[in-house]
């Protein structure tokens, strides 16, 4: 049964960098797309980026576009979200989950979901 364990969140500053880390058991990651979520408090979850199974593309949210890569390691089993030029408003919990189909963050089939990693950004 697949498992996800996210991790490398943590405290840091505006314009800091962190690399988030989804890591699968069970199952191997490559047959799955691969999807980031964050949620703040006070705030709606929202889509953060997107791997297809088998690589054959990645999607990103506005917000992550030109600032965050996703990317697999298949060898590892694990999918990352490096994170540059970080933001206050990037402060959330982020959540990575396996999907058997996607369209948009709001038109999936999810599997599988994490527990979630603490992202807080500010001086």
């Amino acid at each position: 049964q697949l498992q996800l364990v996210e991790s490398g969140g943590g405290l840091v500053q505006p314009g800091g960098s962190l690399r988030l880390s989804c890591a699968g058991t069970g199952d191997s990651l490559a047959d799955y797309y691969i999807v980031w979520f964050r949620q703040a408090p006070g705030k709606e979850r929202e889509g953060v980026s997107c791997i297809s199974s088998g690589d054959r593309g990645t999607y990103y949210n506005h917000f992550a576009k030109g600032r965050f890569i996703i990317s697999r390691d298949h060898a590892k089993n694990t999918v990352y979200l490096q994170m540059i030029s970080l933001k206050p408003e990037d402060t959330a919990t982020y959540y990575c989950a396996a999907a058997t189909r996607f369209l948009t963050f709001d038109d999936a089939d999810f599997k599988t979901w994490g527990q979630g990693t603490q992202v807080t950004v500010f001086s």
